[in-house]
């Protein structure tokens, strides 16, 4: 086996300021789109009385538990004691950074007065799960940049055991916390679920891992690095188990709500009769981002190909803002059940309107947005892999550390 040596990102100036040039671009639309419902008001969005979290939060909250769920390769390799995931550490870290700044900067700006930042950071509500996130979002940023120190330097090196297990269980925090928020909401019959706190730490190891595995191809893919297939195999069934184990939350979810009478009107409307929110569901987030992935991750013959593997990857991305959409608007836009039973009160709030969902539009500005996230997410990771030496210079099979399960799995792929 031979030594791990890191290189920044090598790939020629011109493709490199490309890169930099399209992300800069849609980071200016989407600032563009910030100043427009700045300056209007945000009456110009999709947004309503009743669904008050619109499409920049779906990209926020999928981009925070990504955050999470990439540095799940950087733990693997340090808390589990699995040398083969610890040359990724690295990009691991700044891939977490990366994504968790580009999801707060969605939900501050969508915050409507964003200048009110201050008083949610000086004034804490400790009763409200909101409170508690500031504490984990930042706490979160700081342990991992601690993180990245004990992988990179020889002095740090005798604490990154001890780090890693901290990012590790404050991670787990992170997450659980995130899905509380909807998990504590007794007020929406889509949430006031407990599963949803564990559902949502799954979610994020399944995202961060597919958009971990598209970063890394495509890095090194354009850099000519190798990658050899156990490293590959490895990635892509660990991706198979997260995406299985999302669909196994999903199908006990709702049977947990179709077990109770009092939710067969929610569970009716979203599954079959909710036009837009049913199609996200199954298809966007089942078949597009649970099945069709799924599918080729265990294809005997596709599973084995780099541009099959990518293109599972994308599919549980996007299947992944599919399942935020339904998870965040989907439950507002279906109706508060006041007085089960009765549908006489009505509101502006669709509160009692007899099952039919509040009308919610995504508008260009919401989407500008969101995508604003992802790009400022990607700038930094771009520049960070070019001028930092986050990127091992090869992930050849000679290259990488074997441990004893690698060897059990190429005893059985390979018998005597």
């Amino acid at each position: 086996m031979k030594r791990i040596v890191y290189r920044e990102w090598r790939i020629p100036p011109t493709q490199f300021w490309s890169i930099l040039g399209i992300l800069a671009a849609v980071v200016s639309m989407s600032t563009l789109a910030f100043g427009y419902m700045e300056h209007t008001g945000h009456w110009v969005s999709g947004m309503n009385n009743s669904v008050v979290w619109g499409t920049p939060h779906v990209f926020a909250v999928f981009l925070v538990i990504a955050a999470s769920g990439a540095l799940n390769i950087a733990s693997i390799g340090t808390v589990f004691h699995k040398p083969i995931y610890k040359p990724l550490g690295r990009l691991s870290g700044l891939l977490a950074v990366a994504m968790l700044m580009g999801g707060l900067l969605v939900l501050v700006m969508d915050l409507g007065r964003p200048e009110r930042l201050i008083v949610a950071m000086t004034s804490y509500n400790f009763s409200s799960i909101f409170a508690w996130n500031i504490f984990l979002y930042t706490g979160f940023m700081v342990i991992v940049i601690a993180y990245l120190w004990t992988m990179a330097d020889r002095q740090g090196a005798p604490f990154n055991y001890s780090v890693g297990i901290i990012a590790f269980l404050w991670r787990l925090a992170l997450t659980t916390g995130t899905g509380s928020i909807f998990g504590f909401l007794v007020s929406r019959q889509a949430y006031d679920a407990a599963v949803l706190a564990p559902m949502f730490v799954l979610l994020s190891f399944a995202y961060g891992l597919a958009i971990f595995m598209m970063v890394l191809l495509f890095s090194f893919g354009e850099d000519n690095r190798p990658i050899g297939p156990k490293i590959l195999r490895r990635l892509k069934n660990l991706l198979g188990v997260f995406v299985a184990g999302v669909l196994y939350f999903v199908l006990i979810y709702h049977l947990t709500n179709l077990y109770g009478a009092k939710n067969d009107d929610f569970e009716n409307w979203l599954l079959f009769n909710g036009g837009m929110h049913t199609f996200m569901f199954w298809i966007g987030w089942i078949l597009i981002g649970g099945l069709l992935p799924l599918g080729i991750i265990y294809h005997p013959e596709l599973s084995k190909e780099r541009n099959w593997i990518m293109a599972a990857c994308a599919l549980v991305t996007l299947g992944g803002l599919a399942a935020m959409y339904v998870i965040i608007i989907s439950s507002q836009a279906f109706p508060i059940q006041m007085f089960p039973g009765h549908t006489i009160i009505e509101s502006s709030f669709f509160d009692g309107v007899n099952g039919q969902p509040g009308p919610y539009t995504p508008t260009i500005p919401e989407v500008l947005l969101g995508f604003g996230g992802v790009a400022v997410a990607l700038i930094i990771t771009v520049v960070g892999v070019r001028v930092l030496q986050f990127l091992p210079e090869s992930l050849a099979d000679d290259v990488i550390p074997i441990d004893e399960e690698t060897l059990s799995e190429d005893a059985f792929a390979k018998p005597a």
